[in-house]
């Protein structure tokens, strides 16, 4: 192998933070002083490295003077750190209202995987792909996540097979449920594509045409042209993580694993737009 000089451009108060985290995770786990081949802080550059690069775990590992097995060890540390930050979803929607802001975005996307042999059955107990979309057609899991109206993510689900609905995914995850609760308590609907129709009290969808062909009603097409100039820039936000950091664009890890990696990106991503808790 040859190696040469490269440079990752996020701020080093992000690699010093992560390398925090990282320091007190080994204290709880009891690791000794010494007996790591990486600091605390060239471990964190490593997991930012790959989060922002989306490098090969053995040429990054490499470029560390670690081992390939190291590396994976290593990266699956920094992301399970990240992503335990994470918090319940009533708890930032709660900041959101606590903010001013009148309505949440509510958004679901198919974060792209191998392909899988995992199989399950269908509606009409057909045996299909568990993680292969027939929308998007191809293999994934469905992250469902709900933003700000400016765009920027404040929360993200776990992981669901690709073959799900959006719908389907957010009751599943207990999410159309957090969400008719900030529409009655916090006077916080949520806005959604047509995908969510049906979803209850405090989710907004478009109204659909009718089946008979007519025009909607024109109140209808108001109300349908309102949402979308409401939502379109709350739908930036998996936009503002797959930007940001080129390991979400494609995993070979196990599509279970997508959520956590997604969770530990929109933690660094709150970290950067000093969004984490207590922070203005």
């Amino acid at each position: 192998m040859i190696a040469y000089r490269a440079m990752v451009d996020v701020p080093r108060e992000v690699v010093q933070y992560l390398a925090r985290l990282l320091a007190a995770e080994r204290r709880a786990r009891g690791t000794r002083s010494g007996t790591r081949a990486l600091t605390c802080f060239y471990q964190a550059l490593l997991v930012l490295v790959w989060f922002r690069k989306g490098e090969d775990a053995t040429l990054l590992g490499a470029g560390f003077g670690v081992s390939r097995a190291t590396a994976y060890r290593y990266l699956a540390e920094g992301v399970t750190v990240l992503a335990e930050q994470a918090q319940d979803l009533h708890t930032p929607l709660r900041r959101v209202a606590d903010d001013g802001w009148s309505y949440v975005i509510l958004d679901g996307k198919l974060f792209d995987c191998d392909r899988l042999t995992e199989t399950t059955l269908n509606v009409k107990q057909e045996t299909i792909d568990a993680w292969y979309s027939g929308k998007h057609r191809d293999f994934g899991a469905n992250i469902q996540a709900v933003m700000r109206p400016d765009g920027l993510p404040v929360w993200t689900s776990d992981a669901m097979p690709g073959h799900l609905h959006d719908l389907t995914c957010a009751r599943q995850q207990g999410v159309t449920a957090a969400l008719h609760w900030s529409a009655a308590e916090l006077d916080l609907p949520a806005l959604a594509d047509s995908g969510y129709e049906g979803a209850g009290h405090g989710i907004k969808t478009p109204v659909k045409q009718p089946a008979d062909g007519h025009r909607l009603d024109v109140d209808n097409r108001a109300f349908n042209r309102l949402l979308r100039g409401l939502r379109w820039q709350g739908e930036r936000g998996f936009a503002i993580l797959i930007g940001r950091w080129k390991a979400l664009r494609h995993t070979t890890a196990s599509p279970r694993r997508i959520g956590g990696i997604v969770a530990a990106a929109l933690h660094l991503t709150h970290f950067e737009y000093k969004y984490l808790p207590g922070t203005c």
